[in-house]
C-alpha cells in the first residue's frame, strides 16, 4: 500500500446520509477478484443513467470538484460488509474520507486498504460542506502523524487506531507489519529459548 502522512488536497462533497456499500459499488460489479478497475464503477448508479450517460450534477462528474479527499454525509459505508467498497474508493483515487460517522466494518476495510477515515462532529461536517460550496478549490491539509485536519484557519483533531496509524504511515498491510517486526520476534524467541534452558 502507499503510505499516508501529510496530504494537501481539495475535496469532493457528497452531501447524502446513510450511503451504503451497494451505492458505493453495486453488487453486479463484484465478480472481479483483482482490486484494480473498481474505481470505474464507484457510485455507478449515481454517476450514470440507464443509457450509460454521465449525470452532470453528480459531484464526481462535476469538473469544479476534484481531489484525494471525499466528504460524505453521516453513516457512510453502512449496509453489507463488502470490502469492494473500500477498493472502489481507493482505486478511484481517494486517500481520505471525512464523515461524522462510519459503519464499523467499512471503517475497518478502509483502514486495511490504505484509506484514512476521519470522523468529525455533525457541526464540523456541515461547516465543511458549506466551505466547499462557497469555494470548491478550498485546500484541506491532513497530517496523520499529528492527527490533525486543517481547513482554512481551523484545526480539527481526529482519532485513529494506533496500530492502523503505524500501518498507514508506513504503507503496511498486516503481513508487512509482521515482517517489519522480524528482528524483534527473533530476539524474543531467542530470549524465550534461553529462559527455557535455564529453567530446565
Amino acid at each position: 500500500m502507499d503510505s499516508i502522512n501529510q496530504l494537501k488536497s481539495s475535496a469532493v462533497p457528497i452531501k447524502i446520509e446513510n450511503i451504503d456499500t451497494d451505492q458505493i459499488i453495486p453488487a453486479r460489479f463484484l465478480k472481479a477478484i483483482s482490486r484494480e478497475g473498481f474505481g470505474d464503477n464507484l457510485f455507478r448508479d449515481w454517476r450514470f443513467n440507464q443509457d450509460n450517460q454521465s449525470i452532470e450534477n453528480f459531484p464526481l462528474n462535476d469538473s469544479k470538484y476534484a481531489g484525494k479527499i471525499l466528504v460524505a454525509g453521516k453513516n457512510f459505508g453502512c449496509g453489507s460488509s463488502r470490502e469492494h467498497a473500500a477498493w472502489a474508493i481507493k482505486d478511484y483515487g481517494f486517500d481520505v474520507v471525512i464523515s461524522s460517522y462510519f459503519a464499523d466494518i467499512f471503517k475497518g476495510n478502509a483502514l486495511n486498504n490504505g484509506i484514512l477515515p476521519i470522523v468529525v462532529s455533525d457541526e464540523i461536517l456541515n461547516q465543511i460542506f458549506e466551505i466547499i460550496d462557497q469555494n470548491p478549490s478550498t485546500e484541506f491539509e491532513v497530517n496523520l502523524e499529528n492527527q490533525t485536519l486543517k481547513i482554512q484557519d481551523q484545526t480539527i483533531y481526529f482519532d485513529v487506531d494506533s496500530y492502523k496509524k503505524i500501518c498507514l504511515l508506513n504503507g503496511y498491510d498486516d503481513i508487512d507489519f509482521l515482517i517489519s517486526q522480524k528482528d524483534k520476534i527473533e530476539t524474543y524467541e531467542q530470549n524465550h529459548k534461553s529462559l527455557q534452558h535455564e529453567n530446565a
